[in-house]
């Protein structure tokens, strides 16, 4: 994002965004596009209105420089902090540095204790949902209210029901001057300071809402005071917001494409700053609904508490090694772990992975598969082949209520599992005496297949094996010897044998 200068030649970084601050006339601008489009940029955004005119139109398509237009009202100031945050300069990372209003940029902490100093009054701010982002200092003078609201950094439900229930939030939400709460009907024997609150929007957008505590409505200049406090603090929430996404958007991108392999492999892991040394690929997800499916059924609290448990992963796997990659990547959080070359990555992983769904506990049924590990950005596609082979098992259940695994755990179950895949694939269905058994039971009830089931799982054993299906020893050589008849199988045979065990576990499985 580079400022235009008329009196200064420019200098560009390719595919810069040009704010053309003071172009106006038509023939200015076509001059600079012509410029621009010799640098390789990417925009130029302009005052609102932009005349439309044939020339301009006529230079824009011929440098293939986009013109946009700023609406009246936004500052330049305004839409070059945004574009810095948004853009973030190619860099995983932000600059702490910044200030927005003369306070740091994000500091919502800093920012409350400024409005409670202007308001001289104790302030929380809030999101939508009314839990507390930030809160200033001198809470001991207000109610036992704000007391349970900033230790829960939640407004208490009594008090968010009836702030919903007499129509004070539809109320604040739908304007930005100060809403003037007096008392809330509680029934409880404590008391209860008034609030004025406002709500901060970005445009139609409502992003929260400031909360004071007073003792008697604001005059008009600290009503005021409030009012533009409300827009600074928007800034504030959607310089957070943008860097917040922008960084998650680009670490996944950068995870996502290393973990492709492929020519973008060694630049992503030299972004990530992983390019010296092995790593280790760990896939975190849950049984059942993809990301996808909640989304397509309105799920959005179960894909938030996915969310925040991808993040959560990424803050654990940060606090273990500080150059760790986390991202969510569809609806899997793969994460990247250094490993020290003449160490066993796979089983630091696998601890690592346990400690972390100790922490977690078990409300969302996470697990984790760790893959191979990767000497090289060459080998790490291989690595994630691996990892997602693991967590298919896990997330199938066919790990023996495993919640960690790695490749050698589950080594066979991910063979079996991945030719089930194929055989459903390819629409395979049971062929031979299996089949012909499969037929028999459905016309008879004779339950053949189970018997031949149980009796190859159990090694021939046909104790064990009546035991499995609660029958007496005596019925099910009787069923045994019905298995062979009519199936026309010859159980002494080994080949036959592992061909009928393959397709009961591939072809029908057990239910």
């Amino acid at each position: 994002m580079v400022i235009y200068d008329p009196f200064e030649e420019p200098v560009l970084p390719p595919h810069a965004l040009v704010l053309g601050v003071g172009v106006r006339e038509p023939e200015e601008t076509v001059r600079l596009l012509r410029t621009l489009g010799q640098y390789g940029a990417a925009g130029l955004v302009l005052r609102a209105p932009v005349p439309a005119s044939p020339l301009l139109a006529e230079a824009a398509r011929e440098t293939g420089v986009a013109v946009l237009a700023l609406t009246h009202g936004a500052s330049w100031t305004q839409l070059a902090a945004l574009l810095r945050s948004i853009l973030a300069e190619g860099d995983v990372a932000f600059s702490q540095s910044e200030t927005v209003g003369g306070l740091p940029s994000g500091d919502l902490f800093a920012l409350a204790n400024a409005i409670a100093a202007l308001l001289d009054a104790p302030v929380t701010i809030e999101d939508r949902s009314l839990r507390v982002l930030a809160f200033s200092g001198r809470q001991d003078e207000a109610d036992s209210s704000r007391v349970q609201t900033v230790l829960g950094r939640q407004v208490p439900e009594l008090y968010s029901r009836l702030l919903a229930e007499r129509g004070i939030l539809r109320k604040l939400y739908r304007s930005d001057e100060p809403v003037y709460i007096e008392s809330l009907p509680t029934g409880l024997d404590e008391p209860f300071l008034p609030r004025v609150a406002v709500a901060v929007h970005a445009g139609d957008e409502v992003l929260g809402s400031i909360w004071a505590a007073v003792r008697e409505p604001l005059s008009e200049e600290r009503a005021r005071a409030l009012r533009e406090a409300a827009k600074v603090l928007a800034l504030h929430m959607m310089r957070i917001r943008a860097g917040s996404d922008v960084e998650r958007r680009l670490r996944t991108d950068l995870l996502s494409t290393a973990l492709k392999g492929g020519i973008g492999a060694r630049e992503a892991l030299s972004r990530l700053g992983l390019a010296k040394q092995p790593v280790t690929v760990l896939a975190l997800g849950i049984p059942g609904p993809t990301m996808e499916e909640l989304t397509h059924t309105g799920d959005a609290s179960l894909a938030t508490e996915w969310q925040r448990l991808g993040d959560a992963f990424a803050m654990h796997l940060g606090a273990v090694h500080p150059r760790c990659a986390a991202a969510l990547v569809g609806d899997v959080a793969y994460g990247l772990l250094p490993v020290p070359e003449d160490g066993d990555g796979e089983q630091r992983a696998v601890r690592i992975a346990t400690d972390f769904l100790e922490r977690v506990g078990d409300r969302m049924h996470a697990v984790i598969a760790v893959g191979p590990t990767a000497s090289n950005a060459a080998g790490l596609a291989d690595a994630r082949a691996g990892a997602d082979r693991v967590l298919g098992v896990l997330r199938a259940g066919g790990a023996k209520d495993r919640r960690v695994a790695c490749l050698a755990d589950v080594h066979v179950e991910s063979l079996i599992l991945q030719m089930r895949d194929l055989a459903a694939t390819r629409g395979d269905r049971p062929t031979g005496p299996v089949a012909r058994l499969i037929a028999y039971d459905d016309r008879h009830n004779a339950k053949l297949i189970e018997t031949l089931r149980a009796w190859l799982d159990a090694f021939g054993d046909v104790i064990a094996a009546s035991k499995a299906v609660y029958v007496h020893p005596n019925t099910f050589r009787y069923r045994l010897r019905r298995v062979a008849e009519v199936g026309g199988i010859d159980l002494n045979d080994p080949d036959t044998r592992f061909a009928a065990m393959l397709q009961l576990r591939i072809v029908v499985p057990e239910e």
